[in-house]
């Protein structure tokens, strides 16, 4: 028989998590639930010592002593409210934390699939306002034992006093009981569908903040807010029925609990008046009363337990998502070999490439070349393992890289993107990233061979600068990712459209060190431009998610259609070819 978890993966996922977040903070859960306990019991021990104190005022009798007991108590819940407000902060901002680095890690283990999947927007939206709101749970469960022992204690402190007490409570509590379960069960949904709304608005602003410029450009302001803002509406009924939900419950406790509490003090005045209780008594049943009726905690504990709940599960459907797995085998030495067998890759169920076979010999050099939507990027992240096939495997120098243990297979295979992302504080950082110990030399190296040292010593501090202070065109960001790139070095070396954004001579200065003396071994360049498939050894010619030719630019330059993927006419076809590479000038 399924279990719930078999059939709900995120739901299961998302108890695994806050299990073992409520682990990660177990000594300051126990010490909350202590102390959540213990000032539960000093306030159901005050209306006793209240009550005591009274009857001997009333009867001239010595009273200093529970007089003391009743400050002492007063006192004693003092200190434990604010250890409880201080260990209930921590224990939140502990297990957020730790929410916040799991899912972080999971979400980069995953890869772009994540992003695909989920929308930048919207797991930026889970892994911040959600992780907070479901990293609530393990204090509130701490708390919750507290705000039961409440009301449970407050109905047998009833009985003690007299059993008819609490039998007139106990009358009530099933109509409270039903309260709690519609609030719990009403709130889980609100909040889930709350929840998903804000996602969705956390995507759309993703999406506006990216393309700001086109938006600016297009004079799209007022469109494109109206786009963002277009789940609102669903925010905000998702918003009114959580609080209609913990509004109606709440007023059902407001309607039964005063009627019970009148009940206990009405037949605590009859037993007074037949001399079975004390006015002490009347007055710490009053007391109790109040205290076994404090539904209003419970609605609110279990209210925010549900919408930690809802926004746990949120966070679980990014860990169902499955983490890159990898191998044990190690890389062999060899010249960098890669090979695609029989590659087929789907992106939202359509066929981006079918069934590629392609060799790259070790050493070597091979542009990739197509119309636009061939799968040329896909192809390049297949190449070094940042997405997998659906079928087939691809391999470096006869190891699949599914088999290859991740620190193996990110040192031998570096990249570098159209538009890279420069992590780090400072440009030096930012050119040495992965590298286990970047020295300056080896990075100023990188930075020489990519034509980036110049602009970058004209920085206000060098290499020192913070790439978030380092004016620059993009065409030197460029040549900052394909310095790191070259910096990192491995055997297999690839470009993904990273020359796309420099000049023609730039390009070929760059494109010269690569081919010469220049970093990796095997080289795989996603290219736009025939003057860089000119100067590699060979071309593969993606159209239509196969490879159509491999072979040497120069035959494929007589071809039509090779040349139409270039966006160059038909009439280039008798214009003469340079020695060098075949390429008009």
């Amino acid at each position: 028989m399924s279990t719930r978890g078999d059939e709900d993966p995120a739901t299961g996922h998302a108890r695994t998590l806050l299990r073992t977040a409520t682990r990660y903070s177990g000594t300051r859960c126990v010490a909350l639930c202590l102390v959540s306990t213990a000032a539960t019991g000093a306030g159901l021990l005050l209306p006793a010592a209240l009550g005591r104190a009274l009857d001997l005022l009333l009867a001239q009798a010595p009273a200093t002593r529970w007089v003391l007991y009743c400050a002492g108590l007063v006192l004693l819940l003092a200190l434990l409210d604010a250890a409880q407000t201080v260990l209930t902060g921590t224990v939140d901002a502990r297990s957020t934390a730790w929410l916040r680095r799991r899912l972080t890690g999971h979400v980069l283990g995953v890869g772009p699939r994540a992003a695909d999947r989920f929308g930048s927007g919207d797991l930026v939206a889970r892994l911040v306002g959600n992780a907070a709101e479901a990293g609530t749970t393990p204090a509130a469960r701490a708390a919750l034992l507290a705000a039961l022992a409440g009301p449970v204690g407050g109905v047998v402190a009833l009985g003690l006093i007299d059993w008819r007490l609490a039998a007139v409570f106990l009358a009530g509590a099933p109509v409270l009981t039903l309260v709690l379960r519609a609030v719990s069960r009403g709130t889980s949904q609100s909040a889930a569908r709350y929840q998903q709304a804000q996602g969705r608005i956390a995507a759309a602003l993703a999406e506006a903040v990216e393309g700001v410029r086109t938006v600016r450009a297009a004079g799209t302001e007022d469109q494109e807010t109206a786009r963002v803002l277009r789940p609102l509406p669903d925010l905000s009924r998702a918003g009114h029925r959580m609080w209609q939900v913990q509004g109606r419950a709440a007023a059902q406790a407001v309607a039964v609990a005063p009627l019970l509490h009148l009940g206990v003090v009405a037949v605590a005045g009859v037993l007074l008046t037949r001399d079975r209780l004390s006015v002490g008594d009347v007055l710490a049943a009053s007391r109790y009363a109040v205290l076994a009726t404090g539904v209003g905690v419970l609605v609110g504990r279990l209210a925010g337990l549900a919408r930690a709940r809802a926004a746990a599960r949120r966070l679980g459907e990014v860990r169902a998502e499955p983490a890159t797995g990898f191998g044990v085998r190690r890389l062999p030495d060899g010249p960098g070999r890669l090979e695609l067998r029989g590659v087929t890759a789907r992106r939202g169920g359509r066929v981006v490439l079918d069934g590629v076979d392609l060799v790259v010999p070790g050493g070597t050099t091979l542009a990739v070349v197509g119309p636009s939507g061939a799968g040329k990027s896909l192809l390049a992240a297949l190449a070094g393992r940042l997405a997998d096939p659906d079928e087939g495997e691809v391999l470096l120098d006869g190891v699949p890289l599914r088999d290859l243990p991740h620190a193996d297979l990110r040192r031998a295979v570096g990249y570098a993107f159209a538009r890279p992302a420069l992590l780090g504080g400072t440009v030096e950082q930012a050119i040495g990233l992965g590298l286990p110990d970047p020295s300056p030399a080896r990075v100023r190296e990188a930075a020489r061979t990519a034509l980036a040292d110049d602009f970058v010593c004209r920085l206000p501090d060098g290499y020192g600068t913070a790439v978030a202070d380092a004016p620059r065109s993009g065409g030197e960001s460029q040549r900052l990712g394909l310095a790191r790139a070259f910096a990192h070095g491995g055997r297999l070396l690839i470009l993904d459209d990273a020359l796309s954004s420099l000049d023609t001579v730039t390009e070929r200065h760059i494109t010269d060190a690569l081919l010469g003396d220049g970093p990796g071994g095997t080289r795989l360049l996603v290219a736009h431009r025939s003057a860089t498939a000119a100067c590699a050894d060979a071309v593969a010619w993606l159209d239509g998610g196969r490879v159509r030719a491999v072979g040497r630019h120069e035959e494929l330059w007589r071809l039509a259609a090779y040349r139409a993927a270039f966006g160059e006419g038909t009439s280039s076809a008798s214009t003469g070819a340079s020695a060098e590479g075949g390429v008009p000038a």
